[in-house]
């Protein structure tokens, strides 16, 4: 066992572990990666991730066997600088890029990235909602700095994309712990919804459908569309929408949806596609927390690899990713949280029940970092 480090079964959270492992140089072996499907063993979109991994890093030795079905990675040093990627086009560039987030502090040189792809699909977070609710939340870990940012290029829809984004990030040396205890009330709602290679009134009819539902609680709503033509359009038709809500106290909370992939199931209408992502931020809002589901496990690390100092998060009702990237935060940091259950008062109105995080970070001191 201690040979191999911390031994994984199945292609389950394999992000997670290699993202863990390569922060806390453990190494870690993944057996039985669907070895009992047709095709067996690691999937091209997994086998990407690797390939981005091994270039944002020094030394890293990977082995795989020869159906695909074991994988065994010893980390290197985090290194960072420029980097280009193109990403595999079964998942979309946020699939690439909520890795990218947790080890993007952590390197030696400042992080540029440019990732080519999909940048937005049905299944993963687009872009779009990472650059508005990742970005503000690390800054409140004292992540920030003018070279802190994601640009959306070009845009590509899934299935055949052709987008581009950059991400830049500065390195830090530690991370400040936090108390976001309190989101405070909604103060506006703002969004973007755009359109490639379709009418732009497209953006404007998804636009007028999500304000439609969203006008009854609160004025302060701005959708913005964006309308790509051209070469910066991708190479597939599609429309979408992201929104997010701000409250008081400069926290979060988002909701997207993207139109169905070309060729792939029922067409939806924009009408639809409008008001069910509004639905779906009034979920969201229900849900609350300082924090949305997208971004819980980003927050939990993040609180981990804090200075040896308290840190407290509250969250809405865990997704069963986050409850598995808490056991593995255990496996590899040895950190377990206290956990809370919060439920609002009666006459509050504050949604559902809430999850008090509380834990003391490890004291993780960036030892990439050049010292200037």
């Amino acid at each position: 066992m201690a040979s191999h480090g911390l031994i994984y079964d199945g292609c389950n959270y394999f992000r997670q572990r290699l993202v863990l492992s390569t922060l806390s140089g453990k190494r870690v072996k993944i057996k039985n990666i669907r070895s009992k499907d047709d095709n067996p063993g690691l999937r091209d979109f997994e086998a990407s991730f690797i390939r981005l991994l091994d270039k944002v890093t020094n030394g890293s030795r990977i082995e795989i066997n020869q159906t695909g079905t074991v994988l065994f990675y010893q980390p290197g040093l985090l290194y960072g600088g420029s980097v280009e990627h193109d990403c595999n086009l079964q998942r979309s560039v946020g699939y690439y890029l909520e890795g990218l987030l947790m080890l993007a502090p952590f390197m030696k040189t400042t992080l540029k990235a440019t990732l080519r792809g999909v940048t937005n699909d049905p299944t993963d977070p687009s872009v779009d909602l990472l650059k508005v609710t990742a970005l503000p939340l690390m800054k409140k870990f004292g992540i920030d700095g003018e070279g802190f940012d994601l640009k959306v290029v070009k845009r590509g829809m899934a299935p055949g994309g052709g987008g581009e984004v950059v991400f830049t990030c500065p390195v830090r040396r530690t991370i400040r712990p936090v108390q976001l205890t309190d989101p405070g009330k909604i103060k506006r709602i703002r969004g973007v919804a755009y359109s490639v290679r379709v009418s732009p009134q497209m953006a404007n009819r998804i636009v007028e459908s999500a304000r439609g539902v969203l006008n009854q609680y609160i004025p302060d709503i701005y959708i913005y569309t964006d309308h790509m033509k051209g070469a910066n359009s991708g190479k597939s038709p599609g429309f979408g929408l992201t929104l997010i809500a701000e409250t008081l106290n400069g926290c979060f909370l988002s909701a997207e949806i993207s139109s169905t992939p070309q060729g792939q199931g029922d067409p939806i209408l924009p009408e639809d596609l409008g008001r069910n992502c509004a639905k779906l931020l009034l979920e969201e809002i229900h849900r609350g927390g300082f924090v949305d589901s997208t971004n819980q496990s980003l927050a939990l690390l993040l609180m981990t690899l804090g200075q040896q100092d308290v840190s407290k998060v509250l969250l809405g009702p865990l997704s069963p990713y986050t409850i598995e990237f808490l056991r593995h935060i255990r496996d590899f940091f040895q950190i377990m949280f206290k956990i809370e259950v919060q439920k609002p008062l009666e006459d509050e109105r504050k949604g559902g029940d809430k999850v008090l995080m509380t834990c003391v970070g490890v004291g993780y001191s960036n030892i990439n970092k050049t010292l200037k």
